[in-house]
């Protein structure tokens, strides 16, 4: 049992004896009253959404996973297909179960697809990955002593602040928990 002030997004939940993945969740502090947490819930078995909120010393089982490190190949049809490394078994998972970590898999990507009861449902993305430069604004050097930043379109569809220096075609290094620049590669 975890506070639910420690759900986390991409968290597995048992609530009245099913299984919930945490989509979406937002700490509340109003300035009258007690604070709560907001979550947007998915049940696995029903496939169906919903709100819950928590008050913050509400109490939530989590339940058990397995993760099994897999090699993302290719996707198809809005599926994700993993490779086990032992088996060389694929598993295919929907763009809807892995929903934000989309934007950062690339062929080869070494990933840990979480599995409940024999199942997957999600995947655990490298701490770190690197991904190219396809569209920013040209550098144009300015007279102001500030750091300025500008947006660019990452392959996978993500898009990030830059440091002006980085260009078309430059590998960057992306922290996968946040979407934010680390350093170019």
């Amino acid at each position: 049992m975890i506070n639910a002030t420690q759900i986390r997004r991409g968290m597995l939940i048992k609530m009245d004896d099913e299984p919930y993945i945490v989509l979406k969740i937002s700490h509340i502090t109003p300035g009258k009253g007690r604070a709560f947490v907001q979550c947007v819930l998915r049940g696995l078995q029903t496939g169906l959404s919903k709100d819950v909120r928590f008050r913050s010393n509400d109490r939530v089982e989590e339940t058990e996973i397995e993760a099994i490190e897999m090699e993302y190949i290719y996707n198809a049809d809005n599926l994700y297909y993993f490779m086990d490394l032992q088996s060389y078994e694929q598993i295919p998972l929907d763009a809807d179960l892995i929903a934000e970590a989309t934007k950062f898999l690339q062929p080869n990507t070494k990933v840990k697809v979480e599995f409940y009861e024999g199942k997957p449902f999600g995947v655990i993305l490298p701490k770190y990955v690197i991904l190219k430069v396809i569209e920013t604004q040209a550098y144009i050097k300015e007279a102001t002593a500030q750091a300025q930043s500008k947006p660019a379109q990452l392959e996978g569809g993500h898009t990030c602040q830059v440091p002006p220096f980085v260009g078309v075609g430059d590998m960057i290094k992306i922290n996968t928990e946040t979407g934010e620049y680390l350093e170019r590669t």
